[in-house]
């Protein structure tokens, strides 16, 4: 389990535009230096804190709901984890294209075989080739699926018909980052949900 500190957090441009998703400890180093502020959900409405003041809140417990709180404890105070931050200069506009790396091809697939259908740990899954490499087979969006080792092993290097293997569905290039759409979904994000459209927008993320 990590640290609370590797927390994710939403990062927001100075127009409240959603750019991209930090650790909870780069977010506290922004807010130290005074280059971001929380940006915090009371009730139907949105309040920004700079970081004196959301230590001054978070002393407040009682406040914030319970089900969902990541807490920092220290000698000196305890505070409460953001779930969003908001940078006070205008850092850049958002990504279009949802960068090509492992953790998003798991994330696509959901850490699904996609010849078994059956889900794994992401210890236990590795990338296959549709179309195999030494049959012309490129590594992109279309050719990459999340295979278990079994049946890695069984397609070898086959294609998928002449290992008499089918794919649960077709490896496509995903318009909105995977990553982001499993932690909305989750109540402990909930708040990003606001700022996040997935028709249009993509978070670029740290491998």
């Amino acid at each position: 389990m990590g640290s609370v500190l590797d927390t994710s957090v939403l990062v927001l441009n100075s127009n409240y535009t959603a750019v991209h998703i930090i650790g909870a400890r780069r977010a506290f180093r922004l807010l130290c230096k005074e280059h971001a502020e929380v940006v915090s959900q009371a009730g139907e409405q949105w309040e920004c804190y700079n970081f004196q003041s959301w230590v001054e809140l978070s002393r407040a417990r009682h406040l914030f709901p319970q089900d969902d709180g990541d807490w920092i404890r220290t000698v000196n105070l305890t505070i409460r984890v953001p779930r969003i931050i908001r940078l006070l200069l205008f850092d850049r506009r958002p990504r279009k294209t949802v960068k090509f790396n492992r953790r998003n091809i798991f994330a696509r697939d959901a850490n699904r075989c996609q010849y078994c259908g059956r889900r794994f740990p992401t210890s236990e899954l590795s990338l296959d080739h549709v179309v195999p490499r030494s049959r012309g087979g490129q590594t992109t969006w279309s050719n990459i699926v999340c295979a278990c080792t079994n049946c890695n092993a069984r397609k070898g290097g086959k294609l998928p018909v002449e290992a008499h293997m089918r794919l649960i569905q077709k490896p496509y290039r995903p318009k909105s980052s995977p990553i982001v759409r499993i932690k909305v979904a989750s109540p402990r994000y909930q708040s990003w949900k606001h700022f996040v459209d997935e028709a249009y927008w993509s978070v670029p993320l740290k491998d």
